[in-house]
């Protein structure tokens, strides 16, 4: 409620959890919930629904393929409606436990081509095309606590809390906002086999980010999304809401990125410093093609971000340097000294898909693609 202090949290958050917990005791008599889960039409929204399986799935193969109504989720009109639900990676299901899964598909029409916004296949043809590079990426995603008015969970309701500047892997009741939800979805990742890798609070208050990886190839998207469904469920049961949106809160406030960072086998390897700076060139001149591919609305979201302030390059120009936040590229400074490792590219939006973002890197640093639109290899 605006003006008593109160933070705004769903009514489902405030159901007995005790009384819940009294069934979620009761034995499955043999049977497991599965939960597949896959992105919608809009390309950033999950969806997700169970079934029961007789037995414990022990690979991917074990899961049957299923359909779901494509005209409730923006992603096909009522009189052909059905979309088919196609499994691709299996997690442990932190929320209903052993031996309950979650399955994370891909999306097929009716005539079984992918959905618009299933990029997994094409991600993964690209990534099977440089396997003998090993790929790797990690991934460094942000996101802001929404009370479920859209106001930034812990911000007093009428103002703004103090600028910047404490926050930033603060401790304190009055500079970390919600380290429960934090704590709560690293170890839920954890226990699902997510290769999450860190959190930390981010510059704005309310702001989070965890980081996903090392990954190699398709292995980056797959862990990406599904660590954004745990977080979105984890939410769910404190009763707010998470934004990946790119900058929530508009004027003097950090927004939020997904900083991509990535390197190959040469680039690991000595004297690799040079495969790094010969494809921080080719980046150079694909500029805006990795602008087009690094966040759902084509640049558009990136645009209320990648102002040049805030530690971020500006939208329209691609600058690199070594330890530099204000630029498109980041070599870090060990890197500089080893003279060999990885390389950060800071233009990603934190609602990127990370099978997009990675294709194109990809793309343009490995298969040395240089027009303004990606090469069809099926032709």
């Amino acid at each position: 409620v605006p003006g008593s202090g109160k933070m705004a949290t769903s009514a489902s958050s405030k159901l007995s959890k005790a009384v819940k917990q009294q069934y979620m005791e009761l034995p499955q008599g043999g049977k497991v919930q599965a939960m597949y889960i896959w992105i919608d039409g809009t390309g950033e929204g999950l969806r997700c629904k169970t079934r029961t399986l007789d037995c414990e799935p022990k690979t991917i193969e074990d899961l049957p393929e299923w359909n779901f109504d494509g005209s409730s989720t923006y992603q096909s009109e009522g009189s052909n409606s059905d979309m088919y639900l196609i499994p691709a990676v299996m997690f442990r299901d932190p929320f209903r436990k052993d031996p309950n899964k979650l399955v994370f598909c891909e999306v097929l029409k009716y005539n079984r081509k992918p959905a618009e916004t299933n990029l997994r296949q094409s991600c993964k043809q690209i990534m099977g095309m440089v396997e003998q590079h090993h790929p790797w990426f990690g991934m460094e995603q942000e996101y802001t606590i929404l009370g479920t008015d859209g106001h930034p969970f812990g911000w007093p309701s009428n103002g703004f809390p103090g600028p910047q500047g404490p926050y930033y892997c603060g401790v304190g009741a009055d500079k970390a906002y919600g380290r429960d939800i934090v704590e709560a979805h690293y170890r839920a990742c954890l226990y699902a086999g997510v290769q999450i890798c860190g959190t930390n609070a981010e510059v704005m208050p309310a702001q989070w980010e965890f980081q996903v990886g090392p990954c190699e190839g398709i292995n980056m998207g797959d862990h990406l999304w599904v660590a954004r469904f745990i977080l979105h469920r984890v939410c769910e049961d404190f009763g707010v809401v998470v934004s990946f949106d790119p900058k929530p809160i508009p004027g003097n406030w950090n927004g939020a990125g997904c900083h991509t960072n990535f390197s190959t086998k040469e680039m690991r390897e000595a004297g690799g410093l040079k495969v790094i700076e010969e494809s921080i060139e080719r980046l150079a001149k694909r500029h805006m093609y990795h602008i087009r591919a690094y966040d759902p609305k084509g640049g558009l979201d990136n645009a209320r971000r990648l102002t040049g302030h805030h530690e971020t390059s500006n939208i329209d120009e691609f600058s690199a340097g070594v330890a530099n936040r204000g630029a498109s590229i980041r070599i870090p400074r060990t890197v500089g000294q080893e003279k060999k490792g990885y390389f950060e590219d800071r233009r990603p939006s934190a609602n990127c898909d990370p099978y997009r973002v990675t294709e194109a890197l990809v793309r343009t640093c490995l298969l040395k693609e240089e027009d303004d639109e990606p090469t069809d290899y099926n032709k």
